[in-house]
């Protein structure tokens, strides 16, 4: 109803228009109450064009032919029809417009015709009639075009959305292709290899305890840590063949990790300082790795040394770090390797911060900051 207040009002407004019209034209007759009955069903006519634009350019057209006979309002009789005209070619509706544009000039004309005094030039009658024949064309015209200017640009609009749409497919597969590809060059590096370490060192095992002997803890470590690297390699490469998240690592395996690291010979301690709570599946991810990453780092290059993991749970941040007390000297040099980068592409990408250096009493120190009140 609010899209049709315009046509409403305009139907009052050329109402006004024709009666004032009417009350002045020295030419035109009194106005009597069926006139003024004409005029409103023009104007209900005018407020339901939008929506049944045939019926009401029939229902204009009747009215204002009535009302130029029976008033002889002057031109002014044809601008609703006309504006209504203008909506039925808008709306696609070409031959009801061209059959109401003919009948009301015709009707119009006859009209003009039949009450022409003797001594009225016909000039005036034609020069009138191809006035009212130009705005009808113009009328029918602009309709014409309006219409195919909204076909044009629900056109382009609709291309748009489809190219829109095909990007982002094609992006969806060529992304997929990648995951693919990473995962058989990932299948094809890394899992003959560990597998290799693990069926090593479960025959070592086997043979030691085949012979009375106890198998040494290095060796029970490096077939732990070979088992758990297969199951870890083996949920990655389901991630990516799938476009659905696996079974994620998290901070509440970090026990696992410190486990695999004391029988590897390192001593770990685990602190948790705050109240544990559930975390964004990225934030999880990535402390997890965090942690593995440095207490390999600890393993591999600190030497002697033991390591105190400390995950901290605060309101709007969550903090992992990494300390040992190894051969790191706060004098030398720490160059980043691959590790230390991809910690660091972890942590910034979710907004975080981390800070990796020597201790000043030795050692070696991870820190990972992740905020938790910013946006996921």
């Amino acid at each position: 109803m609010r899209r049709d207040l315009p046509y409403a009002l305009s139907g009052l407004a050329l109402g006004g228009l024709l009666l004032g019209n009417a009350a002045l034209a020295p030419d035109a007759a009194p106005v009597r109450v069926v006139d003024v009955l004409l005029v409103l069903v023009m104007a209900a006519g005018l407020a339901v064009c939008r929506r049944h634009p045939v019926v009401a350019l029939g229902v204009v057209t009747a009215a204002m032919l009535a009302l130029h006979v029976r008033v002889h309002p002057g031109v002014s009789a044809a601008f609703p029809v006309l504006g209504v005209a203008y909506v039925a070619a808008w709306r696609g509706h070409r031959l009801a417009t061209v059959s109401a544009s003919l009948v009301f000039l015709g009707g119009f004309l006859a009209r003009d015709i039949s009450v022409a005094p003797a001594d009225r030039p016909g000039q005036l009658i034609v020069e009138r009639t191809a006035l009212l024949l130009g705005w009808f064309v113009a009328a029918n015209v602009a309709g014409l075009v309006a219409r195919q200017r909204r076909a044009y640009l629900e056109q382009v609009e609709q291309r748009a959305i489809e190219a829109e749409r095909t990007r982002e497919e094609m992006a969806l597969r060529r992304a997929g292709e990648e995951r693919l590809r990473i995962a058989r060059d990932l299948h094809d590096s890394l899992t003959h290899s560990i597998s290799v370490i693990k069926v090593q060192a479960g025959i070592a095992v086997h043979l030691a305890r085949k012979h009375g002997e106890e198998p040494s803890a290095t060796l029970l470590a490096i077939q732990e840590a070979s088992g758990a690297a297969m199951r870890e390699l083996r949920t990655t490469l389901d991630v990516l063949r799938s476009p659905t998240d696996g079974d994620p690592v998290g901070l509440s395996r970090v026990d696992e990790l410190a486990q695999r690291t004391r029988a590897a010979g390192v001593p770990v301690q685990v602190t948790v300082t705050g109240r544990p709570r559930d975390l964004p599946a990225e934030v999880d991810q990535a402390g997890y790795r965090v942690v593995q990453e440095a207490l390999t780092n600890v393993a591999r290059h600190a030497g002697p040394a033991t390591a105190q993991i400390h995950v901290e749970y605060a309101p709007a941040q969550l903090t992992v770090s990494v300390a040992d007390d190894g051969q790191a000297s706060p004098d030398g040099t720490t160059t980043p390797g691959v590790g230390l980068r991809g910690m660091r592409e972890r942590v910034t990408g979710l907004g975080g911060t981390l800070r990796a250096a020597a201790r000043d009493d030795h050692g070696f120190t991870v820190r990972a900051t992740f905020p938790l009140d910013g946006p996921p």
